[in-house]
């Protein structure tokens, strides 16, 4: 079996950030109490950033940012259509994020 690249390993995990679906973290959320251990395990959470319970018995859930993993994905793309290499995909990973609702005050 061939292993995949990091860069490839990055490339799919941001695709299922992007386009992964979320079914299982909503399903927590309207449960009426915890599925088992053995079942929490089999769940597709990959696209949770945080999970929290709250008072009251519910359950807070946040997902990574679809739009963000969109972005790198689109950056790698023009990157790669300009010749560079998968150097740029990483340089784009590791470069500080800008909050655009700090920067207009």
């Amino acid at each position: 079996m061939k292993r995949k690249s990091e860069t490839q390993l990055v490339i799919d995990g941001l695709k299922k950030l992007a386009f992964g679906k979320v079914n299982d973290a909503v399903t927590l959320v309207f449960a009426e109490e915890l599925p088992s251990p053995e079942i929490l395990a089999k769940m597709k959470l990959f696209n949770v950033s945080s999970m929290k319970r709250v008072k009251g018995g519910g359950v807070e859930v946040q997902f990574f940012d679809r739009q963000k993993a969109l972005e790198k994905l689109y950056e790698y793309a023009l990157s790669t259509q300009n010749g560079q290499t998968s150097e740029s995909l990483l340089k784009a990973l590791t470069s500080p994020v800008q909050d655009s609702e700090n920067d207009a005050d």
